[in-house]
């Protein structure tokens, strides 16, 4: 059972720290001078985000792709290939700037959520069509990973949009 978990938990690293993510930021509200104003939950989403879902899942796929790349091509249906090295190196890149950005400027945040949302969003096209024409329906090409592609990019473009249109808030 626990070895379920534990795999179900580092197979689907996305929606992980996706959730962990949304725990941090759920902490930080409760924890926030109340009145919580709106800007404030977004701040904390937001930076939270972009913290787990961006930069440590993007840490944890350069470990993989670079030094487990086998085992991580063997779970996206693929062979291996030394471009699994060039996929985890881009990754660190993304996760560098998602860790500097966090808690960061406006600008910064869009950098790290709109870079990673290009790649995820493209990965999600090429996980349909390899389900389409090589009818790869591997957990890592057709599972969480293909709909956190897909949910991680619309839920940090949503919040950054929000946050454009309601500011950051004052710091006490």
């Amino acid at each position: 059972m626990i070895a379920a978990i534990i795999t179900f938990v580092l197979s689907n690293f996305t929606l992980t720290f996706l959730v962990l993510g949304l725990v941090f930021s759920f902490v930080a509200i409760a924890r926030a001078p109340k009145p919580v104003s709106t800007a404030v939950v977004v701040e904390k989403l937001l930076s939270w985000h972009i913290f787990f879902a961006i930069g440590v899942s993007y840490l944890y796929n350069f470990v993989m792709h670079v030094f487990f790349g086998k085992m991580a091509a063997a779970f996206i249906g693929w062979a291996d290939s030394p471009f699994q090295f060039e996929v985890g190196t881009a990754s660190l890149g993304f996760a560098v700037v998602a860790f500097i950005a966090a808690f960061g400027s406006f600008d910064l945040r869009l950098a790290a959520i709109l870079a990673p949302s290009i790649f995820t969003l493209g990965a999600a096209v090429g996980h349909v069509r390899q389900m389409v024409e090589a009818h790869n329906f591997a957990p890592g090409n057709a599972g969480i990973i293909f709909w956190t592609d897909i949910l991680i990019p619309l839920f940090g473009l949503a919040l950054l949009a929000l946050q454009w249109r309601l500011g950051r808030p004052a710091r006490p």
